[in-house]
């Protein structure tokens, strides 16, 4: 018997109405190439192969990886044994287009840069994503301005640039094995180009970075070293919000254009991935 791993953070998931819903939120055919990201001992696995035309699997575990070859003999199924981080995805085989997955929680800002790419250089490979995450993280990625959980910021202005993100459900920890210790959500996020994009993504990164760099300042303090008070206040005065505003109250539209009407570039630094 294989028992789960903390170095990989496994918590494999076995309640089958949430698998329902998985399956279901993924919206799968027989004509989809699916990618799953750590399928354990293939309870998903199982349940998304009889409905695809292929499901490419990567797995970290080698005696996981033992026992995924003995469960599964159908030729539709490509087990790649390896890292997801050091896999690279746009020569995978069969060129899978959706990915539903359960996915390490330790890794998951890793994950979600290598799926949805960023903000100057969003990832195209894929239709849909489908993942069950820790739902704190699921409550950042779908939030909107004046959260009242105070779940919106950086996180959730970059992925929602990149991708549409709805919350599907909610999962308590009894729904794994072993039970983690915080309650999970499956999310779907769906890639799409915006009407409006920024002018250069380089600077929205850096802009929305700089801008949640301390919640609890207005955002004049927090890019007074880009802008100065005044001309912030009037280009916010202009998009109906206050000068005093600060980073949480603003949506996305406003981030693009706050950012278009900044010079490039802001100043030095290194982009953040995604924060989590």
């Amino acid at each position: 018997m294989v028992r789960p791993r903390k170095s990989f953070a496994q918590h494999w998931l076995r309640c089958q109405q949430t698998l329902d819903r998985i399956i279901l939120s993924a919206n799968l055919t027989d004509r989809d190439i699916v990618l799953e990201i750590g399928p354990g001992t293939g309870n998903l696995t199982a349940r998304l192969l009889p409905l695809v035309q292929a499901l490419v699997i990567v797995e970290i575990d080698r005696q996981l990886c033992t026992k995924l070859r003995q469960k599964f003999t159908d030729p539709k199924l490509h087990l790649i044994e390896g890292d997801i981080l050091d896999t690279d995805l746009a020569n995978l085989p069969l060129a899978p287009h959706k990915v539903v997955a359960n996915i390490p929680y330790n890794i998951t800002g890793l994950i979600l840069e290598k799926l949805l790419g960023s903000i100057a250089k969003p990832c195209t490979q894929w239709q849909s994503i489908v993942l069950l995450v820790q739902k704190e993280i699921a409550d950042r990625l779908t939030a909107k301005p004046h959260d009242k959980h105070k779940a919106y910021g950086a996180l959730s202005v970059r992925a929602q640039y990149l991708a549409h993100c709805e919350y599907i459900c909610e999962v308590p920890p009894r729904a794994f094995y072993p039970a983690p210790q915080v309650t999970s959500a499956v999310v779907r996020l769906t890639p799409r180009s915006l009407p409006v994009t920024a002018d250069d993504p380089d600077r929205l990164d850096q802009l929305v970075r700089m801008g949640f760099a301390n919640r609890r300042k207005m955002l004049h303090n927090n890019l007074s070293t880009v802008i100065d008070k005044a001309n912030l206040g009037a280009i916010l005065s202009a998009m109906n919000l206050s000068p005093h505003a600060r980073a949480e109250e603003l949506s996305l539209d406003h981030w693009i254009h706050l950012a278009n009407q900044l010079p490039s570039p802001l100043g030095t630094g290194v982009r953040e991935k995604f924060p989590i």
